[in-house]
């Protein structure tokens, strides 16, 4: 059976888990933020040489938990020294801020305008992205792997992850919903393989979500929206406008092409997509 390396720190408030089967001898490229450098306009980060030679896996997956605190230092709204506060103290502009920086409003403002306002990192005029760059972070994390060479990983953060490859099993990557009225529950199982997935919900952190559109909060009723896609990063803010949405949430994941969904009502009962149960793992080990 393959070698699993894998490692699991407290981070952002919340685990952080990074799993990775048969990781390259290879490092992969130098990352920016690791010279002093950003991201190119893409977000994904940019090559610099010359690479490393060699680097274990213990290694590697430290180097992605150095990106990790690289991302918390720069865009933490706890932290007063921190980029985003710099900016909401009014002591930096945007036109200022690291590329790192505009690149995450760039994409804050993309999925405003593909959400009809639903997704919003702005609040009571301060900005707070945080709603965003928990998933950016992970998919950046995801881009960091393969340019290892890393083709079977895991990457999480707080429910979320991408997820590539296979496991140490040779099969899908699995993971489970938890049911919002017992944590220690999992309601469905998922098997999913080069996707990201995303829950929003109330239950695990309180009220911390709002609807943009009215300023008010979302329907009490709805307690978590889970999405499947093909990045974190865009199932993330997609899973928390829906969320925000109420009730009509899960019809907006239905008409996203390479979407699905599964919503969870004060009632006890599910909605899901028309695609849904093909990533529900119904084979018991």
């Amino acid at each position: 059976m393959p070698d699993l390396v894998s490692e699991t720190r407290l981070m952002w408030d919340m685990p952080i888990t990074l799993a990775i089967v048969e990781p390259a001898s290879s490092p992969g490229p130098l990352y920016p933020w690791q010279r002093g450098g950003e991201k190119e306009n893409s977000g994904r980060m940019r090559r610099s040489e010359p690479p490393e030679t060699t680097i274990s896996g213990v290694r590697l997956i430290s180097r992605v938990f150095a990106y990790f605190e690289y991302i918390d230092d720069k865009f933490s709204t706890y932290k007063p020294n921190s980029e985003i506060s710099l900016i909401n103290q009014g002591a930096l502009t945007i036109g200022e801020a690291s590329l790192d920086m505009r690149t995450v409003f760039a994409l804050a403002e993309k999925m405003r305008l593909e959400t009809n306002g639903y997704f919003n990192i702005a609040q009571d005029g301060k900005i707070d992205p945080s709603g965003l760059v928990k998933g950016w972070a992970l998919s950046n994390a995801a881009d960091m792997l393969r340019d290892a060479g890393c083709e079977n990983f895991y990457v999480e953060a707080g429910g979320d992850f991408q997820a590539a490859g296979v496991n140490a099993e040779a099969r899908p990557w699995r993971a489970g919903i938890r049911s919002p009225f017992n944590m220690g529950q999992i309601v469905k199982v998922l098997a999913v393989s080069n996707r990201g997935v995303a829950t929003s919900g109330t239950y695990i952190r309180g009220q911390h979500i709002y609807n943009p559109v009215t300023g008010g909060l979302p329907d009490p009723e709805i307690l978590s929206i889970t999405v499947i896609g093909p990045d974190v990063s865009e199932a993330d803010c997609y899973a928390t406008a829906a969320f925000a949405m109420g009730r009509t949430g899960i019809g907006f994941i239905e008409s996203l092409e390479g979407f699905e969904g599964y919503m969870i009502d004060s009632s006890q009962l599910a909605t899901f997509t028309s695609g849904f149960e093909g990533y529900v793992d119904y084979e018991k080990d």
